[in-house]
């Protein structure tokens, strides 16, 4: 046998080429396409007919069925779509991936691409060093596709001639000679080898690379085309694990969706396999067998293998389409909504994937609302801890001491996701600000947090010296408490928004109106402690209650302006109170 270790680690080696080249390739697409990315898959689910469509288009433009789907995933998770929605998308993404396999079946195979490759990074290289992020993505992804072409010329000389090695060709023959069992066992190589590579066209490339250099038969090629169509699932379980349960309903979907697929097909695989056969004898100009072992036969062989997968995953979406809503049942089913999500925790970005910065804010942008939500639920109970004599103070107390303890963990697991995004060298300006922004709003929330906290230890000290307030000064804090809930609705609302959307008219009304109520219950406050109509204690407590609810309301106000992308605004009044 003349094959050796250094022949193997050449084929190795180009075959990190190819990935490479496929992974820069990918990156430079979804670069380019930046934030429309978004806007096609959550903007085109209308229904699972457009969301087929989305997820092919998607799928085109990433050069990857398993980024496709883990950004749909993701997406679920996010609350972006839902989990019926991306039923389409994940269908379409089955059918987007063959387009590797005909892309490297055809360039790869019949014509000599790779001068031409070669030839597109010369012309492309300098503009990787632009200043121009949008010229830097476009070289980005050239260059990708020129390597990815160069690394599949690499492996096909890589890969050991069979013929010269009878000890390799035994050990292959043996596997290959159980019919249909060896179909069997070649669809989990299958699955196995698009799991070591974790992509499932570079899979695809792999297997249409042996079945060009006559490493295996047609019928095996199919076989493993099958079990790549399983294997591209386990990615988006993967992220998943750590979802919510609608994102690990997307991807149990995904799974049992291909496997229905692969099941029925291999009951009818030899049929289908000999109607490819019939069909590209039909449109080549060599009308060879693709069962042959000559060089046009395997040369034929790879069209065929291209247009079997196509077929393979048009075919399944079509019959199984009627089938979805049964098949999303049984998900459910199996994956039912227990209501164990922890409010207190990271739900919409804990997968971790970050298949772009811009599908990254988006999901950044959601927690930030679950960050928003946590601070309106902190002002209903220093509400309740004020005003409702009911209530069990120690329980309500604990219950706020927890919110607190939320709002600060929230801060820094959000913060350190957008500084993860901010280690992206293309971040375009727009998005580095947005950033910015998004920082100083969970900066703002927490802060907050912590003064609504303060607020419910004034009260517990308030309540151990059996301290109280007239009625009249009950009233006006009532009414603080009243006007600065609707500037947290107000700002819940607009950190859900775009920044475009954001209007700071009626937020910056009601900043005004809690600043005049403070002013106004001061004055009211030094008339009562002249008159005696509370005790000195009961008055400090009042006064400083009085000016953390009005602080509360400047950061509020703060909040809303870096979610509308204006915080000049902000900084300038920040500035005036601090010299107060």
């Amino acid at each position: 046998m003349t094959y050796t270790l250094f022949d193997f680690l050449q084929l190795v080696g180009s075959l990190g080429i190819f990935i490479f080249g496929m992974k820069i390739f990918s990156e430079g697409l979804q670069k380019i396409a930046g934030h429309r990315l978004k806007g096609i898959l959550s903007g085109m689910t209308r229904n699972r007919v457009t969301g087929v469509v989305t997820g092919f288009a998607t799928t085109a433009i990433t050069q990857s069925s398993t980024t496709t789907t883990v950004m749909a995933v993701s997406f679920v998770n996010a609350g972006l779509l839902t989990f019926v929605q991306s039923t389409g998308v994940i269908m379409g993404a089955n059918i987007g991936t063959t387009i590797t396999a005909w892309m490297v079946a055809l360039f790869g195979f019949k014509f000599q691409i790779t001068p031409i490759a070669v030839a597109v990074i010369g012309v492309f290289f300098a503009f990787l060093f632009s200043k121009n992020n949008r010229l830097r993505n476009i070289a980005e992804a050239m260059v990708g596709f020129g390597i990815l072409f160069i690394g599949l010329e690499f492996i096909k000389g890589a890969v050991p001639d069979i013929r010269a090695n009878p000890e390799m060709f035994a050990f292959l023959d043996a596997f290959t000679s159980y019919g249909y069992l060896s179909l069997l066992l070649f669809v989990f190589v299958g699955a196995i080898l698009t799991l070591l590579t974790q992509s499932s066209s570079a899979a695809t490339a792999i297997t249409l690379v042996m079945l060009f250099e006559g490493w295996i038969s047609f019928p095996i090629a199919a076989a493993m085309i099958l079990g790549e169509n399983i294997g591209t699932t386990v990615t988006a379980n993967i992220a998943a694990l750590v979802g919510n349960v609608h994102a690990k309903r997307a991807a149990r979907f995904h799974f049992f969706f291909n496997i229905i697929g692969v099941i029925w097909m291999l009951l009818i695989i030899f049929p289908m396999l000999n109607l490819m056969d019939t069909v590209v004898q039909s449109f080549t100009s060599n009308p060879v067998s693709v069962m042959g072992d000559t060089q046009e036969a395997r040369s034929n062989a790879t069209l065929a293998l291209s247009l079997f997968h196509t077929t393979f995953n048009v075919l399944n979406v079509v019959l199984l389409f009627a089938f979805v809503p049964y098949i999303i049942r049984f998900v459910e089913y199996i994956q039912p909504d227990r209501g164990d999500d922890d409010e207190f925790h990271l739900q919409y970005i804990s997968t971790g994937v970050m298949a772009s910065p811009g599908l990254s804010v988006a999901q950044a942008q959601k927690e930030i609302q679950q960050f928003a939500s946590v601070v309106e639920k902190m002002h209903g109970s220093v509400h309740e801890l004020l005003f409702d004599p009911s209530v069990n103070r120690e329980k309500l107390l604990e219950k706020i001491h927890k919110y607190e303890q939320a709002t600060d963990q929230l801060e820094v697991e959000i913060s350190d996701y957008l500084v993860r995004i901010s280690e992206n060298t293309n971040l375009e300006h727009w998005m580095t600000e947005r950033i910015r922004f998004m920082q100083t709003m969970i900066n703002d929330m927490e802060r907050i947090a912590d003064i609504y906290y303060q607020i419910s230890k004034l009260t517990e000290r308030m309540s151990e010296t059996k301290s109280s307030w007239p009625e009249v000064a009950n009233h006006e804090m009532v009414e603080m408490m009243q006007t600065l809930g609707h500037a947290i609705d107000a700002m819940k609302l607009n950190v859900s928004k775009e920044p475009s959307q954001v209007i700071l008219k009626d937020s910056i009304a009601l900043e005004n109106a809690v600043d005049k109520l403070r002013d106004k219950f001061r004055e009211t406050h030094y008339e009562r402690l002249e008159k005696g109509d509370y005790t000195p204690r009961a008055g400090v407590i009042f006064i400083d209650i009085l000016n953390r609810l009005e602080r509360i309301g400047d950061h509020v106000l703060n909040v809303n302006e870096s979610a509308s992308g204006r915080r000049l605004k902000a900084m300038r009044i920040d500035g005036l109170k601090t010299s107060n």
